[in-house]
């Protein structure tokens, strides 16, 4: 063979080991990537190739599957889908899916591996694949109170259980409808195209329980008091604070006043009554910043990693200068929180201390309805002293007993309930109108604690001087508390 026919006989033979290189490279190295990847039609395709298994509150499915045309042999259903969307989020053929049809597809769609022998057995039998159900915490009274309690407002909802963590309700207005783009038609992209904040302000698709973050207001007074006791800043919830009334801003000239009640020297229950402002930032100042981040991180502020399972914003309470440290401290300036956050605060003084992990799914069952997974409640750490712990539900529940109390309408009769007010001011200047907070537990005769809740309400409708955590978002944590305790009966 002369030397131009070798060289090409060696190229060619190079070209054909780079084939076969490649060949084996995307059947065994890549195989699994490709074979699970999003952009594979196949993968969709055999999601969608058997009814999804549901997802289950009190017993019941509130998800379904109904059979279609084309490659996607099923496709989603949602039974009161802009209630739950907050919960279940959306499965859809052609935009994929969020929250808990995501992250539980696998199990919903029967491809995990904890289904392999059910699977295999099936298959041995000729019966068709099935997928497992996902069985949630949640209250269907519960949730059905906050969403009708909202209604068209804008705001959220989070109750817990304090003894377990478990969430009782999550919710979130306005909502969206996950039903009308579950398939992959022209008509499901329209509907999506509908939800994007891109195309409707309000933004309907945020999880604004989960996901939003707020100033809490004077919610967060309940955190302040809490660290005044834990670190000796105050002695007694009934001792005189000797807080000023204007109280001056520390470095600054400006002065800090109270939208109501007699705060000159007030004692720290009389304040968490009436909501004075000047006593709750002078505690933080001496307290401190420092001290004020770690028992603001204590009830759960500053975790960029609480999985309900879906991923909760982190909740900020931050590092700053000794001014905006007293702002922080009565829920303004850069503290941040969602909704969730502030029932963990709820929860936490309700449960003598003690705050457990918030969680969503309490079991994953086979379609067999063998229980393959049960969660169990988990402490996240012990926020206060069961002796603090009791001192602020003594404060909590003159809010809403005493008659000179911001939380009135969030009684029940028979029953013990402890609460906060927080209107928190917001925008350039505070000039936009002010969200409407509320949190609260509920109190058995037996002493036993089924629900603590926190709401937020962003009314744009209402009038200013009309907007208060005591007059909007008090009755809807009422009527929520409520529906848990008499679904308990």
């Amino acid at each position: 063979m002369n030397k131009p026919l070798r060289r090409i006989a060696i190229f060619c033979g190079l070209l054909i080991l780079t084939l076969l290189i490649r060949d084996n490279y995307l059947q065994y190295v890549k195989a699994n990537t490709l074979a699970t990847d999003g952009e594979n039609r196949r993968v969709n395709i055999e999601r969608y190739a058997i009814p999804r298994g549901n997802i289950i509150v009190d017993g019941k499915a509130i998800t379904g599957s109904v059979e279609t045309s084309g490659d996607f042999k099923y496709k989603r259903t949602w039974t009161n889908g802009p209630m739950w969307a907050p919960v279940t989020g959306f499965s859809s053929q052609a935009f994929g899916a969020n929250q808990l049809e995501n992250l539980e597809d696998g199990f919903l769609s029967g491809n995990d591996d904890r289904l392999f022998f059910r699977n295999t057995l099936d298959m041995l039998t000729g019966k068709e694949r099935e997928g497992g159900s996902v069985v949630t915490t949640l209250s269907g009274a519960a949730q059905k109170a906050a969403y009708e309690g909202l209604g068209n407002k804008k705001g959220a909802v989070a109750a817990i259980e304090p003894s377990t963590g478990k969430i009782l309700a999550l919710v979130s207005t306005p909502s969206y409808d996950p039903s009308k783009f579950a398939g992959n038609s022209d008509k499901d992209a329209e509907a999506w195209k509908a939800v994007q904040k891109a195309n409707n302000p309000d933004d309907p698709m945020l999880n604004r329980a989960l996901r939003e973050t707020y100033p809490p207001g004077s919610t967060f007074k309940v955190v302040t008091a809490a660290a005044a006791l834990e670190n000796g800043a105050a002695s007694g919830i009934d001792d005189a604070t000797k807080t000023p009334d204007p109280y001056p801003l520390p470095q600054s000239t400006k002065p800090l006043t109270n939208e109501h009640g007699e705060c000159e020297n007030a004692t720290l229950r009389y304040a968490l009554m009436v909501s004075c402002n000047t006593v709750f930032a002078k505690m933080a100042d001496n307290v401190g910043n420092e001290k004020m981040i770690e028992q603001a991180e204590k009830f759960g502020y500053n975790n960029g990693a609480l999985d309900t399972p879906v991923r909760a914003a982190k909740s900020v309470y931050p590092e700053d200068n000794r001014p905006q440290n007293a702002m922080d401290g009565i829920g303004q300036a850069s503290n941040r929180a969602t909704p969730l956050q502030m029932a963990m605060v709820a929860s936490a003084v309700a449960n003598d201390g003690k705050l457990m992990k918030p969680y969503m799914v309490d079991q994953l069952r086979a379609p067999n309805l063998d229980t393959l997974t049960t969660t169990k409640p988990e402490e996240l750490s012990q926020a206060v002293s069961s002796e603090t712990a009791q001192k602020l539900q003594e404060m909590m529940e003159t809010v809403v007993n005493d008659p000179q109390g911001t939380g009135g309408k969030a009684k029940i009769s028979g029953v013990k309930v402890g609460g906060k007010t927080g209107t928190a001011q917001h925008g350039l200047n505070n000039k936009e109108k002010p969200y409407a907070w509320f949190i609260s537990y509920a109190k058995l005769s037996d002493g036993s604690v089924p629900v603590a809740v926190a709401v937020v309400v962003e009314d744009g409708s209402a009038n200013r001087d009309d907007i208060s955590g005591g007059g909007l978002a008090a009755p809807i944590a009422r009527d929520v508390m409520k529906a848990v305790i008499d679904s308990k009966k």
